[in-house]
C-alpha cells in the first residue's frame, strides 16, 4: 500500500537520500537558518556537519540525538525544526515517539518475570492468555516464538477484530521463519499486564523507567502529553507514491497504547536506557535483568536481513556486528516519527536518534557513523568520514531501463538516460524519476504518473546473466499499475487471461486508520495485485498478500453490491472503496 506501517519502511536507509535543491521545505534560507547546536569537540564538528547535510537530503524537519559510553551520557541534542510552521527547534526536552524500539523494553519486562519465576519462555501462549483469538494449525506458539517473530501470526493484524469471530491465523510452524510481527508484542505486552497484575503503563514505568530515572519518557502515547511532542510530519499526499523531497504536512495525532510501538521519550533518557544495555542490564541502582536473562535478550536465534545481510534477531532486538564488533541495534517506525539505536556491546558506546517525520527510512546512518565516531575516539583513532548521501534521483545502471515501451492498445511510455539519470518522457513533458532500489522507480512530480511504481522487468535470465560480476538480462517490460509495457525486445505473451473476480476486487480503497491511508488493487499479468504485490488466492474472497507460500498475512474483500466489493479487511483495517482516481 502506498500508506507506511509500522513495519514497511524498515530496511530502507539504503535508498534514502535526494537531490536537495529541490527539496519544498528546506530552501537554501532554511537549511541556511536550520537550528543546530554548538561544536564542543572535533567529534560533534565532524557529526553535526554530517547531520547538517543528512537532513535536507533526507526531508526530515527535525532529529534529536543521545550518545553515551557505558559510564555516562555524552551528548544530547536537537536540530532542526519540532514545529516547522512556528519554526520552533527542537530541544532535549521534545518527546519523540521511538515505536517498534518499545519491544526491547516489553523483552526485558519479561526476562525479569522470567527471573522471578512468573514466566517460562517454553510454554504454551494460550496456557498463559487462554481468551487470545488466534489459531494454531502449524503448532503451539510460545512466548520465544513471539519474543522473536517466528510464531507464524501474520504482521500488523490487531489481536481484537471488528469481527468477533475473526482469529489471528498462522501462517507457518513456529522458529521456521523470521516473519516481523507487531501483533504478537501486542500479545506479549498483555502478556506482561497479565503476569504483573497491572497495566502495561504501571509494569514498564516501576520495572524500567523509574529505576532507571527516565522520568521525562511516556509508557504510551496520550493526549495529556501533546504539547511536549515535536510535531509529527507525514506525506501530503498520501494515495501517491512518495518521492524523497515530496511535500509535508502535519499528521493527525495519534494515541498508542499497543506495546509494539508505543513509548516516547528524550535523547537524555535514551542514553541512560542504551546506557543500560551497554552494561548488560546493570544500572547504578541494581539490575533491570539478570546476566543469564540479558544473555537470553541479547542471543541471536534467527536470521532477521529485514534489518540487515548479517542481523539476526533476539528478544524484542536485532543482534548484529558493525566493523567487528557486536552490536544491538532496532530502528522504530510510526505514522509521523521514526527512530534508531546501535548499542556497540564490544566498544561500549551507544546512540539513539529520532526524526518527526515518516517517509519509509530510519535516521539509521545517523546512529551507526556516531557509534563508529565514538569508538574511533575511544581508541584514540582518527575520526572516521561519513559515507557519502547517496543521490535517489541517480541509479548506477540507469542506462538499462532507457527507450520505448508500448501496450497491445497502443500506450506508450519512454524513457531517458542522462548520465545515471532515468526520466520519463510523456505528455510533453520530461519527469526525473527517482530510484525506489532494484528495478524501480517513481515519478518526483504530484500528480503526473505518481499513483504507481514502474516496475521494470528483465528477460528471464536463463543463460547465467546477472549472476556474480556477469551483466543483468535485458530490461525487456515496465508496469504501470494495471498496464504492461514492453519494448522490442520482449517474446513474451501480450495478452493474459481475465481473472473472474478482477472487476469485483480490482479498485480505490482507502482506511480511516492513521496506520491505514491508501491502497489500490488492480490486475497486471494475469494476477490481482495490491499496490504492486501480488494477491494469491486462498478462497473466494481471501488472498495471501506475497508469492511467498508461508506468508501468513491476508486480505479480505466483503459487501459485494452490484459487481463490486465495497470493503477489503488488512491487516486488521478495513479500506472502503472509493470512486476516486
Amino acid at each position: 500500500m502506498n500508506s507506511l506501517t509500522r513495519r514497511n519502511f524498515l530496511s530502507r536507509s539504503v535508498l534514502a537520500a535526494a537531490a536537495v535543491n529541490t527539496t519544498p521545505f528546506w530552501t537554501p534560507t532554511a537549511r541556511a537558518t536550520m537550528p543546530m547546536p554548538d561544536a564542543g569537540s572535533p567529534l560533534d564538528a565532524k557529526l553535526d556537519a554530517y547531520i547538517a547535510r543528512y537532513m535536507p537530503a533526507m526531508n526530515a524537519p527535525g532529529l534529536t540525538l543521545g550518545l553515551t559510553s557505558a559510564e555516562a551520557t555524552l551528548r544530547t541534542v536537537g536540530y532542526g525544526f519540532a514545529d516547522t510552521d512556528r519554526k520552533t527547534p527542537v530541544t532535549t526536552d521534545h518527546l519523540f515517539q521511538i515505536g517498534s524500539i518499545t519491544k526491547s523494553f516489553v523483552a526485558l519486562v519479561l526476562m525479569q518475570m522470567r527471573d522471578e519465576g512468573k514466566l517460562e519462555l517454553q510454554k504454551p501462549i494460550l496456557a498463559y492468555l487462554p481468551w487470545l483469538p488466534i489459531t494454531e494449525p502449524f503448532g503451539v506458539i510460545t512466548p520465544h516464538h513471539l519474543l522473536t517473530h517466528t510464531s507464524g501470526l501474520p504482521d500488523n493484524q490487531s489481536i481484537f477484530s471488528s469481527d468477533p469471530a475473526a482469529r489471528l491465523a498462522q501462517g507457518f510452524t513456529p522458529g521456521e521463519h523470521f516473519h516481523y510481527c507487531n501483533a504478537g508484542f501486542d500479545i506479549l505486552g498483555k502478556l506482561a499486564a497479565t503476569l504483573d497484575r497491572r497495566s502495561w503503563r504501571e509494569c514498564v514505568t516501576e520495572r524500567i523507567l523509574k529505576p532507571l530515572g527516565m522520568h521525562d519518557t511516556r509508557p504510551i502515547v496520550t493526549t495529556a502529553d501533546r504539547d511536549r511532542f515535536a510535531v509529527g510530519y507525514e506525506p501530503f499526499w498520501d494515495d501517491e507514491v512518495y518521492p524523497r523531497q515530496g511535500r509535508l504536512t502535519a499528521a493527525p495525532w495519534l494515541v498508542m497504547d499497543d506495546t509494539a510501538g508505543c513509548i516516547a521519550s528524550t535523547p537524555g533518557d535514551m542514553a541512560t536506557y542504551t546506557r543500560m544495555l551497554l552494561n548488560h542490564g546493570k544500572h547504578a541502582g541494581g539490575r533491570i535483568a539478570s546476566e543469564e536473562s540479558f544473555t537470553l535478550f541479547s542471543t541471536p536465534y534467527i536470521k532477521a536481513d529485514d534489518f540487515s545481510p548479517t542481523a539476526s534477531y533476539g528478544y524484542g532486538i536485532a543482534v548484529d556486528t558493525l566493523d567487528g564488533h557486536k552490536i544491538l541495534r532496532h530502528t522504530g517506525g510510526m505514522v509521523a516519527f521514526a527512530s534508531s539505536i546501535h548499542v556497540d556491546l564490544d566498544g561500549g558506546v551507544a546512540a539513539f536518534a529520532s526524526i518527526n517525520a515518516m517517509q519509509g527510512y530510519r535516521p539509521t546512518a545517523v546512529t551507526e557513523y556516531a557509534v563508529q565516531l565514538l569508538r574511533a575516539q575511544q581508541e584514540s583513532k582518527p575520526l572516521p568520514d561519513a559515507a557519502d548521501i547517496p543521490d535517489p534521483l541517480e541509479a548506477e545502471n540507469a542506462a538499462d531501463y532507457a527507450g520505448s515501451f508500448s501496450t497491445p492498445a497502443g500506450k506508450q511510455l519512454s524513457f531517458a538516460v542522462q548520465g545515471k539519470r532515468l526520466s520519463l518522457v510523456a505528455e510533453g513533458k520530461t519527469i526525473p524519476l527517482q530510484h525506489q532500489g532494484g528495478d524501480q522507480f517513481i515519478s518526483t512530480i504530484p500528480g503526473v504518473y505518481s499513483k504507481y511504481m514502474f516496475a521494470f522487468g528483465r528477460k528471464h535470465n536463463d543463460a547465467g546473466e546477472g549472476e556474480g560480476t556477469a551483466p543483468l538480462p535485458l530490461v525487456v517490460q515496465v508496469a504501470y499499475g494495471s498496464d504492461l509495457y514492453v519494448n522490442k525486445d520482449w517474446d513474451g505473451p501480450r495478452v493474459y487471461a481475465t481473472l473472474p473476480f478482477a472487476d469485483a476486487f480490482a479498485g480505490h480503497y482507502r482506511s480511516d486508520s492513521a496506520w491505514g491511508g491508501d491502497a489500490r488493487v488492480y490486475v497486471l499479468n494475469g494476477r490481482l495485485m495490491l499496490d504492486g504485490t501480488p494477491l494469491v488466492p486462498l478462497g473466494d474472497r481471501l488472498f495471501r498478500v506475497s508469492d511467498v507460500p508461508w506468508m501468513p498475512d491476508t486480505v479480505e474483500f466483503h459487501h459485494v453490491v452490484d459487481g463490486k466489493a465495497q470493503l477489503m479487511k488488512s491487516g486488521g483495517l478495513d479500506f472502503w472503496r472509493v470512486e476516486v482516481d
